[in-house]
């Protein structure tokens, strides 16, 4: 009888710890989006901290946008994930405040320091005209790629009350492809690097 127990009782701590090690695989391979969704839900910046607009990422699925590299080579976004992206939209005359917006975009990323590897910059062009020469120096590592307007519209949310369009806002991606926040017209660089040292400080992800 006592042998009987011995094994029931041995098989039974085999289950046990068969069912724990389940459940520490699948931990591990839920840790990034729980880590993303902690992130949003939990120590986000709440109303009163962060500057810019947090965006349910549920409302903005990241749609086929057959971008194209200035070179005419096929590209996506999803190419970069894993990392968080600073997103900016304009025409390739890019004017005075598109290029102000792009230098604000390098400077941002420069300031995180350590941590300025898990940022990537891209600047979405709106049309097919060629981009001015003399930008490319100050934007070095920027990802330059073509987009249709039409299809950035239907996704990216403006300020409606405010009256902005595409080419007023920087929007942020996160390391899982997700939109997830927009900051506003004429952007306070400083409000922007606190709302990007937080969020890369809460995140575990990218």
């Amino acid at each position: 009888m006592l042998l009987q127990e011995f094994v029931v009782e041995k098989v039974e701590n085999k289950k046990a710890a068969g069912r724990w090690k389940l459940f520490a695989v699948l931990a591990v391979c839920a840790s990034p989006m729980i880590a993303s969704y902690f992130t949003y839900y939990v120590i986000q910046p709440g109303a009163k901290n962060n500057y810019g607009t947090l965006l349910d990422p549920r409302n903005y699925p990241m749609p086929n946008l057959n971008l194209q590299s200035v070179d005419g080579k096929p590209s996506e976004l999803t190419a970069l994930k894993g990392k968080w992206v600073m997103l900016q939209i304009d025409e390739a005359s890019c004017a005075e405040t598109c290029q102000r917006k792009l230098l604000e975009m390098r400077q941002l990323r420069l300031v995180q320091g350590k941590e300025m590897d898990r940022i990537e910059r891209v600047w979405l062009i709106s049309d097919q005209q060629p981009v001015a020469e003399q930008i490319k120096p100050g934007i070095a590592g920027t990802h330059l790629l073509r987009a249709d307007k039409a299809t950035l519209e239907k996704w990216l949310p403006t300020d409606i009350a405010a009256g902005t369009s595409l080419y007023d806002h920087i929007y942020l991606i996160d390391p899982l492809g997700n939109l997830m926040m927009r900051f506003p017209k004429d952007a306070d660089p400083n409000k922007v690097k606190k709302d990007l040292s937080r969020l890369l400080k809460a995140s575990a992800i990218g």
